[in-house]
């Protein structure tokens, strides 16, 4: 069985947590290391029970809380080598560092973890794939401006998965408090994924087998849960599988448990 949670997504700061196997994960730290921990108590989580912290990228809002948590918990880091490189000059220091190469799979207590590079406007980015000893499969895809096929190809077969749903088309172009240089690094093949781009993913990788899927990443401003809601559910209806619920993870509180 796999079970996540996510303890906050947006651009305030992105974690999540998965258990899978006997391993017990912690995705990002890019929330407070007083939210971190808080929020993993609140979930029954004692930090120091964490076995890892895999990092998708180095940006702040995945990140900033890493320095002071480390200082608290002695968690080994799991990072690309040019990710830890880049993290590592941000003055974290003391941590056990687990390199390994974008698309590369490991293990880590008897969960199977499979990176697969995406394209964001950072040095290394990576999405996972996580896999428990019975083949429960979740995926975990933050912060992409596009969909590859590779990335397709990664996260089909899925029983869970977690993804960036991070702006509407037309509230993005409607946005007054964003300049025109920041809508284009937004929509930008290295920027952040659509409604529509996430629609097009699921049309490609949904079946039977998804049980859950969660939203994260959502603009305040230049998107809605009813705003995606309403997409994806069309979208699913399409490809025939109108039952897979949906369901859109906070910036100020962690959700509760799903389990696959």
């Amino acid at each position: 069985m796999i079970r996540f949670a996510i303890l906050g997504s947006g651009s305030g700061g992105n974690s999540a947590v998965v258990e899978c196997g006997g391993a017990r994960l912690m995705i990002d730290a890019g929330l407070s290391a007083k939210q971190l921990s808080t929020r993993l108590t609140a979930l029954g989580v004692e930090p120091a029970s964490l076995g890892g912290i895999l990092l998708t990228h180095e940006h702040g809002d995945h990140v900033k809380g890493l320095k002071v948590f480390l200082k608290q918990t002695k968690v080994p880091v799991y990072a690309t080598a040019q990710t830890a490189h880049v993290v590592k000059e941000q003055g974290i220091e003391g941590a056990v560092w687990r390199t390994f190469e974008s698309g590369q799979s490991f293990e880590l207590e008897g969960a199977a973890i499979r990176s697969f590079p995406v394209h964001h406007d950072a040095v290394d980015p990576v999405g996972f794939v996580i896999q428990s000893p019975a083949a429960t499969r979740f995926g975990f895809l933050s912060d992409a401006g596009h969909v590859t096929h590779g990335m397709t190809e990664s996260l089909k077969g899925l029983h869970g998965l977690f993804v960036e749903a991070n702006y509407d088309d037309r509230l993005l172009e409607e946005d007054t408090k964003r300049p025109w240089s920041i809508k284009q690094r937004i929509s930008s093949r290295h920027g952040h994924l659509s409604n529509e781009q996430v629609a097009a993913l699921l049309g490609d990788i949904a079946h039977a087998g998804l049980t859950r899927i969660v939203l994260g990443h959502l603009s305040s401003d230049c998107n809605t849960p009813e705003t995606v809601f309403r997409r994806l559910e069309q979208c699913l209806q399409q490809a025939g599988h109108p039952d897979i619920p949906l369901h859109c993870a906070r910036q100020d509180e962690p959700t509760g448990w799903f389990e696959l």
